[in-house]
């Protein structure tokens, strides 16, 4: 394992910064570093680090998240208000349409097939999105009208909204039934979530008023109760749905909203710790691509993901209906909300794994997605912000 570790830190932070230099972003490289090195390649990984790579990649998903809910002001959420809500499922919904209406014609699937795979396509990353909206904060671009927070708080929520819908129906392809009750679920954990976050950040805020202690403790603290949050949505889901990740969010925006002082320290600590987990990340969604899917894809599943894209941009312009955002402003908000990774490299291969019939044409898509979106995403987001926001 620590081989391996070496490997995907060294390669990874070469060839992230050969990608920067070629004005790319960095995490470019890192997928490619992880395609490089997977199982599907020169197979320099090893099955230790491969079997925990779910829990290593949603460690660095809770390091990410815990650093956006440390700058999430719920006053700037106030101010947006409606479209900061419809951007959780509005361009979700429109992207999961239009690969039902496009799918069957393209790859020949059925239509609970093409609705799966346009659950595994319809949410994006918060791994790309996060820490280009914090950067955005931090230099000042989009914040009068608080959009780089409206594009964090959604692409957040929208993860849950989009993982509901796909257990649902995977269920039904499997045979299971889905009941109302299954969508009832949505808002329920997206509401549980943001209660038991903010009690548990009202809690800590007390804890770390009374105790004295150095701030690297406090981090570890905050991350170890994150990840207990995490495994309380498995405890839970029979009696309770719960968005763990929603959770971690609130907590941190609670410390934020109860002591600023303390929560712009840890966020300091915790971009320290993202450029570790960063690699981590996308070096691990890149080891998950088996290119061999990717050739036989053709170019039916890329047209697919393009016209999945356009729907999802027709579903962010219907969200933002009666701001005050210009048509640039609009024009970037689109441009944010195409990059997918994590989500896509988390479940695009468990219909596979359940054995449907489609499996392999959805873990080409979810593949596909990340090569293509990621990559488009990030240097839209990176190289249009200047242009489109003002400072």
């Amino acid at each position: 394992m620590l081989t391996s570790l070496a490997f995907i830190f060294l390669l990874g932070l070469t060839l992230g910064s050969i990608f920067q230099k070629l004005k790319l972003p960095s995490l470019v490289g890192m997928l490619l570093t992880g395609m490089i090195l997977s199982p599907y390649a020169l197979n320099l990984l090893d099955n230790s680090i491969l079997s925990i790579s779910p829990d290593l990649r949603k460690l660095a998903l809770v390091i990410i998240l815990t650093r956006a809910g440390l700058a999430l002001d719920i006053e700037d959420l106030k101010k947006v208000g409606r479209p900061a809500i419809l951007m959780c499922f509005v361009p979700a919904s429109f992207e999961l349409l239009g690969v039902v209406l496009l799918a069957p014609k393209l790859l020949g699937v059925s239509i609970i097939e093409a609705a799966i795979i346009g659950t595994v396509l319809a949410a994006v990353s918060p791994a790309v999105i996060v820490p280009r909206m914090l950067k955005l904060m931090e230099k000042g671009y989009g914040t009068k009208k608080s959009i780089p927070q409206l594009i964090m708080a959604g692409g957040s929520v929208d993860d849950v909204y989009v993982i509901v819908l796909f257990t649902s129906f995977t269920a039904l392809a499997g045979g299971g039934t889905v009941s109302g009750g299954k969508f009832l679920q949505i808002p329920i954990a997206i509401l549980a979530g943001i209660i038991l976050g903010i009690a548990i950040g009202i809690i800590l805020v007390k804890f770390f008023q009374l105790f004295h202690m150095r701030d690297s403790v406090k981090v570890l603290i905050l991350l170890s109760t994150s990840f207990l949050l995490i495994a309380l949505e498995k405890k839970l889901e029979a009696f309770l749905p719960l968005s763990g990740l929603i959770a971690v969010v609130s907590l941190s925006a609670t410390i934020l909203k109860k002591y600023d002082v303390l929560a712009k320290r840890l966020s300091l600590k915790f971009n320290k710790l993202w450029v570790a987990a960063e690699v981590l990340l996308f070096v691990l969604v890149g080891a998950t691509v088996d290119l061999k899917y990717v050739q036989a894809a053709g170019i039916q599943a890329v047209l697919l993901i393009i016209g999945a894209l356009v729907f999802r941009m027709a579903g962010v312009l219907v969200s933002l209906v009666r701001t005050p955002l210009t048509v640039k402003e609009r024009l970037f908000c689109i441009i944010a909300y195409t990059p997918k990774a994590t989500v896509q490299a988390a479940i695009g291969a468990i219909p596979l794994s359940m054995g449907l019939p489609a499996g392999h044409i959805i873990l080409t898509v979810a593949v596909l997605s990340i090569l293509i979106t990621a990559p488009l995403g990030a240097v839209g987001i990176d190289r249009t912000y200047k242009k489109l926001l003002t400072n």
